[in-house]
């Protein structure tokens, strides 16, 4: 009697299916887009694919295992996580192994990872702990800065050495006070000044490098954007091979493997840049097709947020939907060029270990909150 009794448990399994769906179409691609380079350089066309392959089956491995957690356990190592990707930050700009005139990844024995993954998750648990702790308190002005304040610090230390990442990771503390609190207008406020900001993109980057607020390689960045036709050599080449790789794909594109961009026309192709190989060899239908599969997640996220137990889980959830959001809309924004090169992944369908691995950990958060929810007979 008591077994009859007892409540059923929701587990959202369409989630997990369309993150198994975009890994094995991403690994699909990753070797499509990357089997010429890798057998040109490692002798093996499928080194890239097959590195992600073990990547992504030992995250998916570890979410599962997570999505049986209850995710409230997560709340008690916050403090720590918090603090240890402060540790890591100033770890990796210290004795970091640098790749492409950048500190960004870390070793640790034969293994190398980028402490920034670490850091996005680690802020979404902490920023949901201290949102609840504040409770109805979260919708003063001191407490909603003191939020924030939280989240400037690591990301400026982020930005130092991967800007978008910092980027994100301002980001995702934005959406979770947006959706925490009951004052709106900051937000949009904010929002409206963000479009003025790219608007006014290439006077306001002139004037912040000549006060030193700006490098002068990001005012290039700039420069390359508004113009990426007067840079055709420099900072333009691979905006521009993009740009045409996407043009040539047409309705229907060239058929999946035929690409030529991909013929080191396209830097590294299957990183970043890998959304133009599939609009290139599957056309606007394959890429509209990718974006539809992103927007299904945003809503099992929402739909999970909104029936989550308690506060804490929802903000979990609404976290990790902000990193992927965030993640997903700059990635297509600086292939089709609408916003400076930023240099970030297409979540799940890039290659980047490190990336997948802490996004599959995201996944497995969000299912040990679904897993909680209590399903009414």
């Amino acid at each position: 009697m008591a077994k009859k009794n007892k409540p059923r448990r929701f587990y959202d399994y369409s989630l997990l299916f369309s993150v198994i769906f975009l890994t094995a179409f991403g690994l699909v691609m990753i070797y499509s887009s990357s089997s010429y380079m890798a057998q040109l350089k490692y002798q093996n066309a499928s080194y890239f694919m097959m590195r992600q392959l073990m990547i992504s089956s030992a995250g998916l491995a570890m979410a599962i295992v997570i999505s049986k957690l209850d995710y409230h356990w997560y709340a008690k190592f916050a403090l720590f996580a918090y603090l240890l990707s402060y540790v890591l930050m100033i770890a990796v700009s210290l004795i970091g192994k640098e790749v492409n005139g950048k500190k960004r990844w870390l070793g640790v024995g034969p293994l190398s990872f980028q402490p920034t993954e670490f850091v996005k998750i680690a802020l979404i648990v902490m920023l949901a702990a201290v949102i609840v702790q504040m409770g109805s308190r979260i919708n003063s002005w001191r407490n909603m800065i003191a939020v924030m304040v939280l989240a400037t610090p690591i990301a400026g230390i982020v930005a130092a050495n991967n800007l978008s990442s910092g980027i994100i990771i301002m980001g995702i503390a934005f959406v979770m006070l947006f959706v925490a609190c009951r004052r709106k207008w900051p937000f949009y406020l904010c929002g409206v000044l963000g479009l003025g900001v790219v608007a006014t993109a290439g006077p306001l980057a002139i004037a912040l490098e000549r006060i030193g607020l700006l490098k002068a390689y990001q005012l290039n960045r700039i420069h390359v954007w508004l113009d990426p036709e007067a840079y055709p050599m420099d900072g333009g080449y691979q905006v521009l091979q993009g740009l045409y790789a996407i043009g040539s794909g047409g309705l229907v594109g060239k058929g999946l493997g035929e690409s030529i961009q991909k013929m080191g026309f396209v830097p590294e192709a299957q990183n970043d840049m890998i959304f133009s190989i599939i609009c290139e060899e599957l056309g606007l239908f394959g890429a509209v097709s990718v974006i539809l599969i992103f927007l299904f997640m945003i809503y099992r996220f929402m739909l999970i947020a909104n029936n989550a137990p308690d506060l804490f889980g929802a903000l979990l959830v609404v976290g990790v939907m902000a990193h992927i959001a965030i993640q997903v809309i700059l990635n297509i924004a600086v292939v089709t060029n609408t916003i400076p090169n930023t240099g970030i992944t297409l979540p799940f369908i890039s290659y980047g270990g490190t990336s997948v691995l802490f996004l599959m950990l995201e996944i497995g958060m969000v299912l040990s909150v679904s897993n909680q929810i209590k399903l009414e007979k």
